[in-house]
């Protein structure tokens, strides 16, 4: 029972310090997500952060896919930095070895920090939310009989000021340029090392999923969409936030319609029709521009010496990691986040088209 900063304010919520968290499920998390791209298919910066109380771990990963500006189609970089650290009992304590994310004003700005290395990726980029932050729909799976996900979400999209350093190149950030959006998501999700997979081996393995916050010039749709083997929704949301607060709650069940390319599950575009109740429908049309595949460096799952909450030891333990497409094109698998061009009623907008079509679903031949 190891007190800490945190507990010198009145924000208490079970008879624990702040350092323990109300559950023992080891699989309890705590994560900061942000991406960062000027609405091309050029570049996409993605940062995570997250704590495992209950596994004792903080770690921090950066990935960035850039186009070689030489327009080498050999030569496109999927680059990421990497670090790991006990967790200790200061959960105020953000900084992972050369990491860190500084809360300005909660829920409007903040600042995400990679210090220079010796793996060819820094940055200092300030975050400004263009919408309030938005609570999603809980995040709730139950399989054979154990809670496997139990979680909450706040969506966001935003501007970026600052610096990206590839290499020993120096991209200035500007906010009429650069753009993204963020998550801060938090409770029960499969993290730290592979557990005994028991009853769990008889789930079919689905993971049909579409995640699509976009950005237009004067507000943005945050749309989801979770499917089973069957084809049943798991979770979804349809909702319009514009910049200066006001909120259509509900756009009516969201239509996902991906065109795959041939003989893949690579999504090469989609539309997304919303029937907003007592209102006019309307299809927003996704073209996905530049993919990152988020599992492959970042710990999201497919390395089995790295992923959120394993223990690495003491450190900080920081790593770099560097892929070439074509070449390492067999490695890219698994969950995509692209930078996505949206349309809809003569509108453009740009934000992350996420997806992933994992296992047995309608959509697939058997």
């Amino acid at each position: 029972m190891t007190l800490s900063p945190l507990d010198d304010h009145p924000i208490h919520q079970a008879a624990q310090v702040m350092r323990h968290v109300a559950t023992s499920d080891r699989n309890f998390y705590d994560r900061y997500y942000f991406n960062c791209h000027a609405g091309t298919g050029d570049l996409m910066l993605i940062v995570g952060l997250g704590q495992y109380p209950n596994l004792g771990v903080t770690d921090a990963f950066a990935c960035v896919r850039r186009r070689d500006p030489h327009h080498d189609p050999h030569q496109d970089l999927h680059r990421v930095v990497r670090a790991s650290r006990e967790l200790g009992a200061d959960r105020m304590d953000t900084g992972i070895g050369p990491f860190r994310v500084e809360v300005i004003e909660g829920l409007k700005r903040l600042r995400v920090v990679l210090e220079p290395n010796e793996h060819g990726l820094a940055f200092d980029l300030t975050w400004e939310g263009t919408i309030p932050a938005t609570l999603e729909p809980r995040h709730f799976i139950r399989w054979q009989e154990r809670v496997m996900f139990d979680s909450v979400r706040l969506a966001q999209t935003g501007r970026w000021s600052g610096n990206i350093r590839i290499g020993s190149e120096d991209i200035p950030v500007t906010p009429d340029r650069w753009q993204g959006t963020r998550d801060r998501s938090w409770g029960i999700r499969p993290v730290g090392e592979p557990e005994p997979p028991g009853i769990q081996s008889k789930n079919p393995g689905t993971f049909y999923w579409l995640y699509a916050p976009m950005q237009f010039d004067d507000h943005a749709i945050l749309c989801i969409v979770q499917e089973d083997e069957r084809g049943r929704r798991v979770l979804e949301e349809a909702t319009r936030v514009w910049s200066d607060g006001r909120e259509e709650e509900y756009l009516g069940r969201p239509d996902y319609r991906p065109v795959y390319a041939p003989g893949t599950r690579d999504v090469v575009e989609a539309v997304i029709g919303f029937s907003p109740p007592g209102g006019k429908p309307f299809d927003v049309r996704c073209t996905p521009l530049l993919p990152v595949h988020l599992m492959v460096g970042t710990g999201y799952g497919l390395e089995p010496d790295w992923k959120h909450g394993m223990y690495q030891g003491e450190g900080p333990v920081v790593q770099g990691v560097t892929y070439t497409l074509p070449d390492d094109a067999a490695r890219m698998w698994g969950l995509v986040d692209a930078v996505g061009r949206f349309e809809y009623d003569g509108l453009v907008g740009h934000g992350l088209f996420e997806y992933w079509a994992l296992g047995p679903h309608p959509s697939f031949p058997a």
